[in-house]
């Protein structure tokens, strides 16, 4: 009997020593759950001003995109399912100068959730031409200098609303300052160096306005914003007789659109293809361009190279 009971015992330790350790784990995933649920919340609109707000926040905020990776974002359309996430955060950051044209809308059913203006202080450039002419072109995180306004704007939105973790926020923004200044100083240099006559950026939708003006390229497209008429004959006869007359190297197109109508000036003009760039949305982990460095960067890389062959 002794024997039998202390085998009971030994197996009741050895048992013990199994439950312990899965107890422990389970109350550590338990808290951790609770914590991540605790932290501050933030949406934005798109992907690319959630990368930025991510570099802010760091850990000490949750931080999602309404709209997913790669997508079309001028004509998005808002779900019931977007309503509902929304309604559970504390605060919306969104780009404004008339991108999120569903925004106003959106926000209406959303009373007591704040909501930030990403480019605030941003100097606009105007569209030129089309049913947009004479309002601001949006698509001011193309100039990594307007970027570093967005990293203020998101501090000081981030402190205000979660002032709890102001000090995180403060560090984590100059050190994301301090990486776009260091990542981007390089290519100022090297679009400096290009030939004069060859410093013209030609592509299908006019969202390079801002980031043409900082690095000194003179801007050409087929069409002011992805929300209007694309790719009609009108618009490519002009941008092929511009082409020809300037003699300008290549012509890019937008990774969230058909390079149909860009391909089609590069062969009746002779210039080159330069290849896809990147401006509404980042994509995937795993894809391309995954972050807002990432965008830019690959972006540069690509106009760079065509411009520059034959030099």
């Amino acid at each position: 009997m002794k024997t039998y009971f202390a085998y009971l015992s030994g197996n009741f330790g050895r048992t013990n020593e199994s439950i312990i350790p899965l107890f422990l784990l389970l109350t550590l995933l338990m808290s951790s759950l609770r914590a991540e649920d605790e932290k501050f919340k933030v949406m934005t609109t798109f992907t690319v001003i959630a990368d930025i707000v991510k570099n802010v926040a760091g850990d000490a905020a949750r931080v999602e995109s309404i709209t997913k990776p790669d997508a079309e974002i001028h004509n998005y359309q808002a779900t019931p399912g977007d309503l509902r996430r929304a309604r559970d955060v504390d605060l919306i950051i969104y780009n404004g100068l008339n991108l999120e044209l569903w925004a106003d809308k959106f926000f209406q059913n959303l009373n007591d959730v704040p909501t930030v203006i990403i480019s605030h202080n941003i100097k606009p450039i105007g569209i030129r031409q089309g049913p947009y002419k004479g309002k601001p072109n949006p698509h001011a995180w193309m100039s990594p200098t307007n970027v570093l306004t967005y990293v203020d704007n998101v501090k000081v939105a981030l402190a205000r609303y979660d002032n709890r973790n102001a000090g995180i926020y403060e560090l984590n923004a100059g050190i994301y300052r301090r990486k776009l200044l260091e990542k981007f100083e390089e290519y100022h240099l090297k679009f400096n160096m290009l030939p004069e006559y060859r410093k013209w950026l030609v592509t299908s939708e006019g969202a390079f306005s801002y980031l043409a003006a900082e690095f000194g390229l003179k801007e050409a497209y087929l069409w002011p914003m992805n929300s209007d008429g694309q790719g009609t004959p009108r618009q490519i006869q002009k941008v092929i007789d511009l082409v020809i007359e300037n003699k300008i190297p290549a012509i890019f197109s937008e990774s969230t659109i058909s390079p149909k109508p860009a391909l089609q000036v590069a062969r009746e003009t002779g210039a080159n293809y330069g290849g896809v760039l990147y401006v509404d949305s980042l994509s995937t982990e795993n894809g391309p361009v995954p972050t807002y460095i990432d965008l830019v960067e690959k972006t540069l890389d690509t106009i760079y190279e065509a411009l520059s062959e034959g030099t």
